[in-house]
């Protein structure tokens, strides 16, 4: 515990002491053309430094808030630590945020500048009139000799500011404490108006010294980084980067995930359940497809690979002949998976919303281990994570170095430690709701804690109850669904007050036009294919299959498949791809209601 005492004072601290310890060292890489460009720790240090000194020759002061509304890349990562050395705060913005809800974050933290990916983000703020914004500065654009700047601008005042006062931005540095503001986030929550999420230095530099000391993660990793930076999640990895000191490449392109993966080669990537789900979708399909002798090959490895991880699980050792099985199906089968994400992975971390069991142990089967966390932005993310050398499938592992846990009498889970944010921005009330006057956090999550790991197994106010009066955790089917059916996008598990489970499907575009073209349905759209009698038939099965593994009271009865995918545009999901059940269930009640009533 002493050394988690004895951390870094601020995030500007932990930067300065990274670069200082291996300046030579590379920190990051990004696509350039059509490779990579690395950067070392101190190409880096005076990027950021000229970038802090633009913001304070814009008059920005400490723990004023300056807001980031940018997609993940490079310079996102830049602009935020250069927030924190000239001792202001991050607000972070989604770039797919609403133009309204944009304004009212902005209006809410008190941001002062705004760092823009683009005119186009750039826009919702110019078109609200905030008064208190000074100044818009471009990433990828050109200013307009006034109120925008462009990110070059920035750099060029910061360099001057610099030439004329060396010690500028260590001078801020040096007057940061760890009770400072650091990132307001706010939540995208399910219901209401995002509350902001008051973060101080020191909950940073708890994660990354309290991750650093699990001994997770070394040195000479390599991450391949591709999380939305607006989320805690990806924000917590860049402190555990300055923690460690491994190197990051950053792309924020979804749909380059696995082709740069075999070029970058990582050795680990963080991700949320979904990216999982659609990789194991697509190697399955993809087999299948192949038919014959390839796909039986392919099955009889999963087989043999999901047997050997289950012995692992209940530790168990393999026999002489299961040994020889799975070096064979690792020959055959698992080496191929691998080398697709780049061969050297040591592990996938996954967090943000439930991973599914079934979907952790075919990975495993692979021999690519994921460990699952569990954290909010109330708690800096991380609180729970899985570790390396004992993995426990079904949990989201124990709790990190100093963080306390206790389980409610109701079975809520409730955590206190270092990484618990200060309370909500604006909002005492909301805060004393959830965060008691001696420190515990009220997560809203039901859990059980098996030799000191955690098992969640729901949202409280997710909870169904039937009008038999049977309890269904939501979350739990869900989960089982979309590991076994990979023609669906997302399920929304309803019932409560009902007779019955019932059930909202959206199909994955990808691969049910993939199927379509395959049996005679070529042409059609997602929208048309949705009322198929043979997609209703396909989807069918797979909720005979999803039934077959539940009790009988947590069945679905039946279904409905919606016309189109969820979308955070449409506000059926939040920025993090949470989906935001009642305003689904709001959207569709007259469909649920005929299965109930016909």
């Amino acid at each position: 515990m002493a050394s988690i005492d004895t951390r870094s004072t601020s995030f500007g601290h932990l930067f300065r002491d990274r670069v200082k310890a291996t300046p030579d060292s590379e920190a990051y890489r990004h696509k350039s053309g059509s490779g990579w460009e690395s950067q070392t720790w101190a190409q880096t240090r005076d990027q950021v430094y000229d970038i802090a000194a633009g913001l304070i020759d814009l008059g920005v002061t400490s723990e004023q808030r300056v807001a980031i509304a940018s997609g993940t890349r490079l310079e996102w990562i830049l602009a935020d630590l250069a927030i924190a050395c000239a001792g202001a705060a991050t607000t972070t913005v989604y770039p797919s945020t609403t133009a309204e809800d944009v304004e009212y974050i902005l209006a809410d933290s008190g941001s002062v500048v705004v760092i823009a990916e683009d005119a186009g983000q750039a826009a919702k703020v110019t078109g609200a009139g905030l008064p208190d914004v000074a100044a818009i500065v471009l990433i990828d654009g050109e200013g307009d000799g006034h109120k925008v700047l462009s990110w070059s601008e920035l750099a060029a005042r910061g360099k001057a500011l610099r030439a004329a006062e060396p010690g500028v931005v260590d001078a801020r540095i040096d007057a940061l404490t760890g009770e400072n503001l650091a990132t307001l986030i706010y939540t995208s929550g399910t219901t209401g108006r995002p509350k902001g999420v008051r973060l101080v230095h020191d909950n940073w530099t708890y994660e990354g010294k309290a991750v650093t000391e699990l001994g997770i993660l070394r040195p000479d990793d390599v991450q391949y980084l591709w999380l939305p930076l607006s989320h805690v999640f990806g924000k917590m990895l860049i402190a555990i980067q300055l923690q460690i000191g491994f190197a990051t490449a950053v792309d924020g392109d979804l749909t380059k995930i696995v082709e740069n993966l075999g070029e970058v080669r990582p050795t680990f990537m963080a991700g949320a359940p979904r990216i999982f789900e659609k990789v194991k979708a697509r190697v399955t399909l993809t087999s299948q497809g192949a038919g014959g002798l390839k796909a039986k090959i392919f099955d009889w490895a999963f087989a043999v690979g999901l047997a050997a991880s289950r012995q692992r699980q209940a530790r168990t050792p393999l026999t002489r002949l299961h040994s020889l099985q799975l070096a064979l199906a690792d020959k055959l089968v698992f080496t191929k998976i691998r080398a697709v994400v780049g061969g050297r992975i040591r592990f996938f971390i996954s967090g943000s919303a439930a991973l599914s069991r079934d979907v952790a142990e075919w990975f495993d089967a692979a021999g690519l281990v994921i460990l699952e966390g569990y954290g909010m932005t109330e708690t800096s993310a991380a609180t729970f994570v899985n570790l390396p050398d004992d993995a426990r499938i079904g949990t989201v592992g124990p709790p990190l170095p100093g963080t306390e846990v206790i389980i409610a009498s109701d079975g809520e889970i409730l955590v206190r430690g270092p990484g618990i944010m200060r309370g909500y921005h604006n909002l005492p009330e909301a805060t004393h709701e959830v965060l008691t006057v001696d420190g515990w956090l009220h997560t809203g999550d039901i859990g059980e804690l098996v030799d000191g790991y955690l098992k969640i197994t729901d949202r409280k106010k997710d909870l169904i109850k039937t009008s038999g009066g049977k309890y269904v955790a939501p979350q739990k089917i869900e989960g089982i669904f979309k590991a076994v059916c990979p023609y669906a996008s997302q399920i929304i598990v309803h019932g409560d007050g009902r007779k019955f489970i019932s059930a909202m499907i959206t199909l994955d575009p990808d691969e049910i036009l993939t199927w379509a073209a395959a049996n005679g349905l070529e042409g059609r759209s997602v929208g048309e294919l949705a009322t198929e009698p043979k997609v209703r038939e396909l989807i069918g099965g797979y909720i005979d299959e999803l039934n077959s593994k539940l009790e009988r009271w947590e069945t679905v009865k039946k279904f409905v498949i919606l016309d189109r995918d969820l979308t955070v545009e449409d506000g059926e999901l939040t920025p993090s791809m949470k989906v935001r059940r009642k305003v689904v269930e709001k959207q569709h009640m007259g469909r649920l209601d005929e299965l109930y009533t016909g």
